[in-house]
């Protein structure tokens, strides 16, 4: 209703209008992340996680890591007393999980623009974040194509007026309009311009992991980030067993800054990693102790996360599946070590080898991210936008699954066993046969019984036939051309502004094209 309709309505009309009004109200807060009171699952034994361990360090001891094109990452190694020959780096028994947990955080606040938005992360708090660095993108309107800048902007904008995530993600997907050296100054301003979320930056290569943290300088000022965590880098070690100067670079750019490095092992199991759950676990483990060791001895105190991302394979095709039950168990293994170890959890999230937003990208997202909720992953990556196991991020697919993403807050908040939880007057209240429809109980809770799906249509028949007979993903098209339109820009310092776009400007003129 208008303001004018809402005038001249009847008291029943404009009372009903109010608290719908009032009920929109609660429903834009956005919670800045979640709380879990429900205990993560647990699937094997203390004696077989200690297994695991054993043989991660056996691996560490007696292979080693290679570090390929990187000889400053093997000196820095050597200097914390790494035995190394060559370019392949070996540490006795336990030495990466003494130098992890004598000085990383268990638990840490990345500060957005917007402290409001500030997270935190580590146990109990679970974060959600958008999917990462898709080259096309899919929706209803012009199918599979490139992505360009235009689209990375408006999946930061989706991000930013989210109700369900809580962080702007990274490389949202890659604007292959722009030249790949430079495109990172495009993404790194967008996510600062076109939200106040906390956000990662760039880590292709160690300068634009540094440019990166420049940014962030610029709009938190030089001296934050000696005592604030304010930006984000993801690492993916070359599994199996190696780390190369990109990831481990752009490791050093960010851990030298006091900023957050997420140390990622990619396992396509079968091809990168044995095929079983206990083996992939243990090679994970491996190379993330090193990734994470690493950055301690760069910067003793930096915050690290431990992530993992875990993939079956088509034994016929060799191509990823996802929603598969052997991913989820490695998942819930590497979660356990993660609490063991003492540091956040990564993982996620709406995973999916289907190329449309359909029922088989329905149920591997499901199951997927049911065992996200259910390990205890604190920092989700993926959690909205996932298509085409990776290649591809669906506008409708991302509203999709934020909308399902928002049970997580419900799921995770466990059984409530206060009085009113446990509503025992209530039951004594009433008697044999008779409902609770009208019971004082059921009044002062409907609005918030049962989480309730934004997307999902549970009219009659007739219902949603006179409402257009749309399916979920035309529902989630009109929903995100609505979001995108109602976008209202955040503010941000004028002079801060300035000095920004001075800054890349200069940094843009330093250097010629380039698409390497």
């Amino acid at each position: 209703m208008t303001t004018q309709e809402v005038e001249h309505a009847g008291p029943a009309r404009r009372g009903r209008s109010a608290r719908q009004a009032a009920r929109l109200a609660r429903a834009m807060d956005t919670l800045p992340y979640l709380t879990r009171k429900l205990p993560p699952v647990e699937v094997i034994s203390t004696d077989g996680l200690e297994a695991i361990e054993h043989n991660a360090d056996t691996l560490l001891q007696e292979v080693g890591v290679e570090i390929v094109n990187f000889p400053e990452g093997v000196e820095i190694f050597r200097s914390a007393g790494a035995d190394v020959q060559g370019s392949r780096v070996r540490f006795e028994r336990g030495m990466c999980r003494r130098l992890i947990q004598a000085s990383a955080p268990r638990l840490f606040t990345q500060t957005a623009r917007n402290p409001a938005r500030s997270v935190q992360i580590g146990d109990p708090y679970m974060v959600l974040a958008p999917t990462y660095g898709s080259p096309f993108i899919q929706n209803l309107d012009d199918g599979r194509r490139y992505a360009t800048i235009e689209d990375f902007r408006n999946f930061v904008k989706l991000a930013y007026t989210s109700h369900t995530l809580h962080h702007g993600g990274g490389t949202l997907c890659e604007p292959v309009d722009l030249p790949v050296n430079k495109r990172h100054l495009e993404m790194v301003y967008s996510h600062i311009r076109y939200s106040d979320r906390a956000f990662m930056g760039s880590v292709t290569h160690p300068s634009r992991a540094e440019d990166s943290v420049e940014m962030a300088r610029i709009v938190f000022g030089a001296d934050a980030l000696e005592h604030e965590h304010v930006i984000m880098g993801l690492a993916n070690a070359n599994s199996p067993m190696s780390w190369d100067f990109n990831m481990l670079g752009s490791a050093k750019a960010y851990a030298e800054a006091n900023q957050i490095m997420l140390i990622t092992p990619f396992i396509l199991g079968g091809a990168m990693a044995p095929v079983t759950v206990a083996a992939s676990a243990t090679q994970t483990l491996a190379e993330a102790l090193a990734g994470m060791a690493f950055c301690q001895i760069v910067r003793p105190g930096a915050p690290v996360i431990f992530g993992s991302f875990a993939s079956s394979m088509s034994m016929q095709t060799g191509a990823p599946t996802f929603g598969t039950p052997e991913p989820q168990l490695v998942l819930f293994v590497l979660a356990a070590l993660a609490r063991r170890l003492g540091v956040p959890f990564r993982s996620g999230g709406n995973f999916t080898a289907s190329k449309l937003p359909d029922y088989q990208a329905a149920y591997e997202s499901a199951i997927s991210f049911m065992a996200t909720m259910q390990a205890g992953v604190n920092f989700n990556l993926h959690t909205a936008g996932w298509l085409e196991g990776g290649l591809a991020i669906g506008y409708e697919k991302f509203m999709l699954d934020e909308d399902q993403a928002s049970m997580a807050s419900a799921y995770i908040g466990g059984v409530d066993l206060t009085d009113n939880g446990l509503a025992l007057d209530a039951m004594l209240a009433g008697g044999p046969g008779q409902h609770f429809l009208g019971s004082p109980h059921t009044l002062a809770n409907f609005e918030n019984a049962f989480w309730r799906s934004e997307l999902s249509d549970n009219n009659s028949f007739e219902q949603w036939e006179l409402n257009g007979a749309q399916d979920a993903a035309h529902r989630a098209n009109a929903r995100w051309k609505q979001r995108l339109a109602e976008y209202e820009m955040p503010p941000l310092d004028e002079g801060v502004h300035e000095q920004l776009l001075e800054w890349i400007e200069k940094r843009r003129a330093s250097f010629p094209d380039s698409d390497v």
